[in-house]
């Protein structure tokens, strides 16, 4: 197939190859070519061999054939009337979707005290960069001295505190089942009979069930894991501000089935050996040393597929979260750490938001959006019921657990409920000095597509609104989402709003669609063969992934080109740009980490 002008353009350093057969005489153009984007699977198919002697299309464009030329053949310089002389330019820097390269050369940086308060860098033209210039705000550190500012406010690049949330992490050595639900001496009982009393929450729950599962036993069969929740209580103020008691050491987790013993699953589900069915560490999950309490919920007959029937799980295990977090509010016990977190203002660094799609289908996708207690259900909206439409939450609202995840789609790609109140984009975005977090955007998945534009519009219409530089949009789960989710990043695209992609695709989620705005993205993928794995929060967010979406946003902002992936997933590229960020060996596909 021929290819469009704007085709073209992206591709003039790509071999030049006829789609179809060519006549002697014919001036060659953009209509004559091979889409270069089919190569690799024209090469596998043996429909097209290329040569060392083949020509790229700006040498070729406009030039005459000398002769009659079969289909996906190579242009070389013998059938042609001239051939184009062309600038040899380097490749651009990246930092995720390209195949491995070799170490990057230092780059060459000059830097000037400007008249208008500005410092002037200038990156030099080394083996790999075109050159980059940036003039950024003069900040004066220790013993430097600025120069003269007259035109521009004196406050750019300060940190300006709007809010304060104090996380205070209570140490909790054990759990048991007892007679009442207290917290003492570093122990947490609960009153085994509670369940009982947590199934009256809803009538749809038919039995409830609890037990404690300790590090080194679990190796134990589980139903499909629904969610895992931290123990979490405000004792002062309101979500994302004031203090928060957090318990380090133990987590609920959440299991399923219905009466005739369907696992509450969508897309794949997680039953089996417990040790084997969690991405232990990964922010969603329990950690390796955690002692997990089990609720395990069995609801009504065939209400496992619909929005209530989860809901009433969640409900009712979130009674039971109560009874704990109401003994956690006046419990004086050891504070392991205290984590401050701030939302801030940094006048005069890019404007930043970050985008993340939930999912909203109508089905058992569901989420809970600001309940009155951290990653509680009680007193919160649903998503699906708010229409889908965009909210935006500062950072400190998600930080304090302001979502309860209800969905139930494919283990791996599922972003639970534990995972928000430590959500590493989240964390990165709001540390860094470099940008300025406006806050963070959730928006629903509806099912329909004309829904799914309707609500991409109104994210749109945020996005600009909120006079943002950049953006980082993520998505979970893959396939009917990623029709909105690739909707998203047009939206922030046609604005002229530098925008990276996160999401899981690898070999099975592919994206089904795309645009010419998708072509700075992120892959979420922690599975050797690119699967959906059934592996409780495997391939969602983690520090590497967020660690390479922020530099990756920073390269789209300063202008730096992203080069395309290869034509077919390659874990190599994740692990060349881990390397390029930073991130530890542990973190690498070679070390053994993934599943």
């Amino acid at each position: 197939m021929s290819i469009t002008q704007e085709t073209l353009e992206m591709h003039l350093k790509s071999p030049a190859i006829l789609c179809c057969k060519r006549e002697k005489g014919l001036t060659i153009s953009a209509a004559d070519l091979e889409d270069p984007g089919l190569f690799d699977d024209l090469q596998e198919s043996g429909l097209l061999k290329l040569t060392p002697d083949s020509l790229t299309i700006e040498q070729v464009l406009g030039s005459t054939l000398l002769q009659d030329v079969d289909a996906l053949t190579p242009i070389t310089k013998e059938v042609l009337d001239k051939v184009n002389e062309v600038e040899e330019v380097a490749s651009a820097v990246t930092t995720d979707e390209v195949s491995e390269k070799e170490e990057l050369p230092a780059k060459k940086i000059q830097s000037t005290y400007g008249g208008n308060g500005m410092i002037h860098i200038e990156i030099g033209k080394a083996e790999k960069f075109e050159g980059l210039k940036l003039d950024v705000p003069v900040i004066a550190g220790d013993g430097a001295v600025a120069a003269p500012v007259t035109d521009v406010p004196q406050n750019l690049g300060e940190k300006k505190v709007i809010r304060t949330l104090i996380k205070k992490h209570i140490k909790i050595n054990d759990v048991k089942l007892g007679k009442e639900t207290t917290i003492k001496d570093g122990v947490i009982t609960i009153d085994k009979d509670i369940v009982k009393k947590a199934i009256k929450e809803d009538s749809l729950v038919k039995s409830l069930t609890l037990d404690v599962i300790y590090p080194d036993q679990r190796h134990i069969y589980t139903e499909t894991i629904m969610d895992v929740a931290p123990i979490a209580t405000k004792v002062e103020g309101v979500l994302g501000e004031g203090v928060t008691k957090v318990v380090d050491g133990v987590v609920f987790m959440l299991t399923g089935v219905d009466e005739d013993g369907v696992q509450i699953h969508e897309f794949g589900s997680s039953e089996g050996y417990l040790d084997e069915k969690m991405a232990y560490g990964h922010p969603g999950c329990a950690d390796e040393n955690d002692i997990i309490i089990r609720c395990h919920a069995v609801v009504e007959r065939l209400t496992g597929m619909t929005r209530p029937g989860p809901f009433a799980a969640h409900k009712c295990e979130d009674y039971i979260i109560q009874a704990v977090r109401d003994e956690l509010k006046d419990y004086e016990g050891e504070v392991i750490r205290e984590e401050v977190c701030e939302d801030i203002r940094r006048v005069g660094n890019p404007r930043v938001v970050l985008v993340k799609e939930i999912m909203g289908q109508g089905a058992m996708h569901d989420n809970i959006l600001c309940p009155v207690e951290p990653c509680g259900v009680a007193g919160g909206a649903k998503n699906v019921d708010l229409g889908n439409v965009p909210i935006l939450l500062t950072p400190n609202q998600v930080r304090d657990g302001s979502i309860h995840a209800l969905t139930c789609i494919g283990p791996a790609t599922k972003e639970m409920t534990r995972h928000y109140i430590r959500e590493p984009l989240v964390e990165g975005l709001a540390a860094d000095e470099e940008l300025d977090l406006i806050g963070v955007v959730f928006v629903g998945s509806p099912q329909v597509n004309d829904e799914k534009m309707w609500v991409s519009e109104r994210l749109g219409t945020m996005l600009e609104g909120l006079d943002i530089d950049g953006c980082i949009i993520t998505t979970e789960g893959f396939g009917n989402n990623h029709i909105d989710f690739i909707e998203h990043i047009g939206q922030a695209g046609k604005r002229d709003i530098p925008v990276v992609g996160v999401s899981f695709c690898a070999y099975q989620g592919q994206l089904v669609v795309g645009n010419k705005y998708a072509t700075a993205m992120i892959e979420e993928n922690l599975d050797k063969g690119g699967f959906e794995n059934d592996i409780a929060g495997c391939s969602c967010v983690t520090k590497s992934v967020a660690k390479r979406a922020i530099q990756m946003l920073k390269n789209v902002m300063s202008g730096v080109k992203i080069l395309p992936a290869e034509k077919k997933w390659n874990h190599n590229v994740i692990n060349a740009n881990n390397k390029l960020v930073g991130c530890p060996e542990s973190e690498l596909v070679d070390s053994g980490t993934l599943h």
